[in-house]
């Protein structure tokens, strides 16, 4: 299992430093909680970390995922249905790393959700729970001022997003504004496993690199372990979800199985 810092920046610097000395990118699996179950969620997570994955994207459910496919819209549907709510996603980052979870967990999820917790109160708990930041697709970097004052209270990274339509305004703004790693979506659209990438994949991240030196993170379409060998030559991290969402509907096995697929074939690369 990845070890040190779990919280804030450091963590992420120190999961890409790892990394990079094995020379692969970062593995970093995204899994909601709630689904099928709270606790096949936290077993699952669990079972990705013994993988020897290098951090998460914990999915914070919510009832209009604007991002998210069709697999991670049923599974988040099904973890509202559970009972599933921002506090007990808080209360899974705690009860995770009490089961020795170390690896760096990112909390993704949606602005009303947030809101309606309060943002103050968020970064506080998320802090105290053992986040290292938080993702939200749906606030851009020029309306983020609020959460990303209280995140910098607590010493939490705040992801942004860039997609292949991002302007070269826009790619400055968030290379300026980057904490972390910047979060680089693959294709225009949504969350979904796919069996090709994009042919114009390798241009955009290069449109990227030669304005930071962040780390890159790509995700939306990667499931297959050629495709994680091929992006681990472009890029500093991926992130898989739909694949281990639709994997966990065959139970906790399947979602280790297949995740042990993928960081194999880094290995390989």
């Amino acid at each position: 299992m990845s070890g040190g810092e779990t919280a804030g920046p450091d963590a992420l610097a120190a999961m890409f430093a790892r990394s990079r000395r094995e020379g692969r990118a970062a593995f970093l699996p995204y899994f909601p909680i709630g689904y099928p179950t709270i606790a096949d969620s936290l077993n699952a997570i669990e079972a990705l970390a013994q993988t020897g994955v290098d951090g998460f994207e914990i999915g914070m459910p919510f009832s209009d995922p604007l991002a998210d496919g069709p697999t991670i819209q049923a599974a988040t549907q099904v973890a509202l249905e559970n009972g599933v709510t921002v506090g007990r996603c808080l209360d899974a980052v705690t009860e995770l790393r009490a089961r020795g979870v170390a690896q760096p967990m990112l909390l993704m999820g949606y602005l009303n959700p947030l809101l309606a917790y309060g943002l103050e109160r968020f970064a506080m708990d998320a802090r105290a729970a053992g986040a290292a930041g938080v993702i939200v697709p749906d606030l851009p970097p020029e309306e983020a001022g609020s959460l990303a004052e209280a995140c910098a209270r607590e010493g939490l990274v705040q992801i942004f997003f860039l997609a292949p339509t991002s302007s070269p305004e826009r790619i400055a703004l968030v290379a300026e504004r980057a904490q972390g790693f910047i979060y680089l979506v693959s294709v225009t659209g949504v969350t979904g496993a796919r069996d090709t990438l994009p042919p114009d994949l390798q241009a955009f991240i290069a449109r990227v690199r030669a304005v930071t030196s962040t780390p890159l993170v790509l995700g939306f379409g990667i499931s297959r372990p050629e495709q994680v060998q091929q992006v681990s030559a472009w890029v500093d991290g991926f992130i898989v979800g739909s694949a281990l969402v639709r994997a966990a509907a065959a139970g906790v096995e399947a979602v280790r199985d297949l995740a042990l697929t993928l960081r194999h074939a880094l290995d390989e690369a």
